[in-house]
């Protein structure tokens, strides 16, 4: 099976901060994409609506600006003693 040329954008945000998270332990086979800015993470073998950004899905998208703007999620506090 042939590998794709790594991607170098994310689908989902379109930010340039990509990197290689895992590659599979027989060449070519597959590789896993992360991008540092939103997080998404996807494989070499998905269909190109998940890993081509001019497909993915328009609903799913996000930018930096939005990305800066979500609330915090916040700590999940310790269990009460019984």
């Amino acid at each position: 099976m042939t590998q794709p040329a790594q991607s170098s954008i994310c689908p989902r945000c379109r930010s340039t901060t990509v990197d290689i998270r895992m590659t599979s332990p027989v060449p070519g086979a597959w590789t896993v994409y992360g991008c540092n800015t939103c997080s998404y993470v996807w494989r070499s073998t998905e269909p190109a609506e998940n890993t081509d950004p001019d497909r993915y899905p328009e609903v799913f998208r996000l930018t930096p600006a939005e990305l800066a703007a979500f609330e915090v999620v916040p700590t999940i506090p310790p269990l009460r003693q019984s």
